[in-house]
């Protein structure tokens, strides 16, 4: 078994900004990653999405970033950089290691269980995102479906709908990515949403961010489930917007109720756009892209029981309340490019405070 004052799980923007704050604060961590190369999520972003479509990619702490051509897939530019902030920071990146359970240990230290083999470790911080964990959620005649059902984390560009009916489900950030690409492409597009989006027209300053903020926050210091952002936020009018805007894919539909065979039914006649059949109103389909966002990897932290009676993980800024010698990044109001930065410094300075002061296991 390895020992290590710290463990970092992810190299992603959140484990990285931990990774860093930690070092310069005289702690060396040791950081574990699942992938076989640096970029954390963005390594599995579909290749249409280019740097000019991509919301809010902020710096890492200690390194600007180079302007990129706005062309480029970010599957390329952002692991690049951050294959680049690795090298440049000298960062102790270990992979590919996947983290398999955390469990409490002797002499005070958490046990990190992976495929590698074990660390020992005085806090852990845990940085591992949500993109392993897509959302699906269940609708009635889903194992029915005749044709093709995929969420966006598998979703690769347009090119391969073409000619097909295609429905996009979801509110956020990923279903526009997606409308906007099939428009034109596809045969037809339908947007279906369980609630009527919202677009801000307005500035969303920084006393609006605090705002949206402070909403997630007060969820998971309540031990619930982290709210989506847009849920809070709202859509802004960023490039795909636009793009699907223009090309006429924001028809938005109210949620069906059932899948078919082929297509979807709505049991209120006047729900949707499509044909009468009986029992319902009915939109052919052969394909459906679930857009419904990801939820936090965290079954790996399953043997500490961390999870409250409403269903999540109580925390208090970065620290697990339930247990103070875990941190979660990129959990709940820091699951953001730049909240995740915000949060790296935060828990290297609960991790000192620990190693300074530890807490009786």
């Amino acid at each position: 078994m390895e020992r290590s004052e710290v463990v970092v799980i992810g190299a992603g923007q959140a484990g990285l900004s931990s990774a860093y704050h930690l070092r310069r604060l005289g702690i060396e961590p040791v950081v574990l990653d699942a992938a076989r190369g640096a970029g954390g999520a963005w390594r599995h972003r579909s290749p249409t999405l280019t740097m000019e479509k991509v919301h809010g990619v902020f710096d890492l702490p200690g390194m600007t970033r180079q302007d990129a051509d706005g062309g480029r897939p970010a599957a390329e530019v952002v692991p690049a950089y951050y294959a680049a902030y690795e090298s440049g920071t000298g960062l102790n990146v270990v992979r590919p290691v996947r983290v398999t359970a955390v469990r409490d240990g002797a002499d005070g230290r958490l046990v990190v269980g992976t495929d590698a083999g074990e660390w020992a470790a005085r806090a852990v911080v845990n940085a591992t995102g949500t993109w392993t964990r897509p959302y699906w959620p269940y609708y009635p005649g889903a194992a029915s479906f005749a044709g093709r059902q995929l969420h966006y984390a598998g979703y690769r560009g347009p090119e391969e709908f073409a000619g097909r009916r295609v429905v996009v489900v979801g509110g956020g950030a990923s279903a526009m990515h997606v409308l906007s690409e099939l428009a034109g492409v596809a045969a037809a597009t339908a947007w279906v949403t369980r609630r009527p989006p919202v677009f801000r027209d307005d500035d969303f300053d920084l006393d609006a961010r605090r705002e949206a903020v402070a909403q997630v926050d007060s969820r998971v210091r309540a031990g619930l489930p982290p709210q989506s952002v847009v849920s809070v936020t709202g859509l802004t009018y960023s490039a795909v917007v636009r793009e699907a805007m223009a090309r006429g894919a924001l028809n938005r539909l109210p949620m069906f109720d059932r899948i078919v065979p082929d297509g979807v039914l709505w049991d209120d006649r006047d729900a949707g756009d499509g044909l009468p059949r009986d029992g319902g109103t009915w939109l052919r389909a052969d394909t459906i892209v679930w857009a419904t966002g990801f939820r936090a990897a965290l079954d790996h932290l399953a043997p500490l029981r961390l999870r409250e009676p409403g269903g999540g993980i109580r925390v208090d800024g970065t620290q697990v309340v339930r247990e103070p010698r875990l941190q979660l990044v990129g959990y709940g109001p820091t699951a953001s490019t730049i909240g995740a930065n915000r949060a790296g410094r935060t828990a290297a300075r609960n991790v000192r405070a620990l190693l300074s002061h530890p807490v009786a296991a």
